[in-house]
Order: C-alpha cells, then structure tokens, then sequence
C-alpha cells in the first residue's frame, strides 16, 4: 500500500468517525463539536490537492510506507 492511499483511508475513517460522533441523530453522538474535526480533515485534504503536499504523507514514508505516484 503506498503512502497517498494510507492517507485517504485515514481521512475517510476520520470523516465517517467524526460525523458519527457529531450529528445528534447517530446513536454515537456525543457532541456537535466533532463536526469541527470533519472540517478540519476536508480542509486539510483540499490543501493537499493544491499544494501537493501533505504532513501526514510525508510521515507515512518516513514510517516506511512505498511513494505513491
């Protein structure tokens, strides 16, 4: 698996986590607050897509995860 696609997964189950734990009618709600960490992922994601840099990418490979292309 290379590094871009441990970073999509991630951010997929990041967004899914948090959107269970943010919106009241999940039987997981905790707090709407949690829908901040959503935004802040989407975010996070569309930099990336202009910069073409990412933190998390750039850790993964260090970590020894395979360059993706």
């Amino acid at each position: 698996m290379t590094s871009w696609q441990i970073v999509r997964i991630v951010a997929g189950c990041f967004i899914l986590l948090s959107l269970a734990l943010g919106i009241p009618g999940s039987p997981l709600f905790l707090n709407q607050w949690w829908l901040a960490f959503t935004a802040f992922v989407g975010v996070n994601l569309l930099q990336s897509g202009f910069t073409k840099w990412c933190l998390m990418e750039t850790m993964m490979r260090k970590l020894g995860a395979r360059a993706g292309n």
